[in-house]
């Protein structure tokens, strides 16, 4: 197969969108923003063997490649819209190509976004979207707007992913039961888009968690300017891990491992009915960890006895 045979055949389906004006098969796309919106930008790269083991079923794969995006878009409040997607491919192998595509469009669909657009090459296993959204003029979750006092909140239950890495390195073994429900997290995140909506009207600052609570945490403290106070015991996480893990380990996996892409945000203490209404609404749940205080990136993590806990790597880094 050629590469644009391979274009034509399972990058180009129509999908009903008024606001693309001219999509794949030109040299850019054209779309038209509605009126009264901001747009937001995001980028992300995936590798084999750094963001994904080279034997990984190409449906899932595909899942991860467009999730990951679409949480980043979650995390400002913006509804996704349009992503371009690069690839470098070994090989064009129908099998292949048709379970990746399915799934990318089977998700894509879902969250109301278009493909417009992307390039492809033969390469090691590459991928890289490009996202765009659009949330209300002026109204986007930043990461520079904590303040003393807001409460600290994530979404869903942290570690889960990190802890399947784990096992898949043979740091530890989890039992088969549980290993199934961590690596069913690793594999397909589930971006929580509909509770960044959901919390735009009050919630202040907001980041996901794609690198480990803590530094993901780090980056909003430092683009505001504030410190935080954290419960480790009130993360929330499977309770199978906190059966199966010594504290070391599950402190590591929930508190730096990263891969979740859950949301980490903050707002003020007067909004906690706002905030769990948000998550009833969303179908998502909420927990609140913490509290952001004086001290231009300074995270202060405490144990049920109120003891520091001090971890061997805030979360994930990109050249380690």
């Amino acid at each position: 197969m050629k590469e644009f045979d391979f274009i034509r055949r399972y990058l180009y389906r129509s999908q009903a969108d008024a606001d693309v004006l001219l999509g794949i098969g030109d040299d850019a796309a054209i779309v038209r923003p509605r009126a009264g919106y901001d747009l937001c930008f995001s980028s992300d790269m995936l590798l084999k063997n750094r963001h994904f083991f080279e034997n990984v079923a190409p449906a899932d794969l595909a899942h991860k490649v467009l999730a990951v995006n679409i949480s980043d878009m979650a995390a400002m409040g913006a509804a996704p819209r349009w992503a371009l997607l690069s690839a470098g491919l070994p090989q064009l192998q129908e099998s292949w190509l048709v379970e990746f595509c399915d799934s990318l469009f089977a998700l894509a669909r879902r969250f109301g976004v278009t493909l417009i657009g992307g390039d492809t090459t033969k390469g090691d296993l590459a991928f890289n979207v490009t996202i765009i959204g659009e949330l209300p003029q002026g109204r986007a979750l930043r990461r520079d707007a904590a303040q003393i006092g807001d409460d600290v909140w994530v979404s869903g239950r942290l570690g889960l992913a990190a802890a399947a890495l784990h096992h898949h390195w043979q740091t530890f073994a989890l039992p088969d039961a549980v290993f199934d429900l961590c690596e069913q997290v690793r594999l397909r995140p589930e971006p929580r888009v509909a509770l960044g909506q959901a919390l735009l009207p009050f919630a202040r600052a907001a980041q996901d968690i794609s690198d480990g609570l803590a530094q993901d945490l780090g980056h909003i403290l430092q683009a505001s300017g504030m410190g935080a106070e954290i419960f480790a015991e009130e993360v929330p996480t499977l309770p199978q891990l906190r059966d199966n893990l010594d504290k070391t380990a599950l402190y590591g996996c929930v508190l730096a491992g990263g891969d979740d892409y859950e949301l980490v945000f903050t707002a003020p203490q007067s909004c906690r009915g706002a905030v769990l209404e948000a998550g009833r609404a969303s179908d998502t749940p909420v927990t609140r960890i913490g509290r952001i205080t004086e001290g231009c990136g300074r995270l202060n993590i405490s144990d049920a006895a109120g003891r520091p806990v001090v971890l061997a790597s805030l979360g994930f880094d990109h050249f380690e």
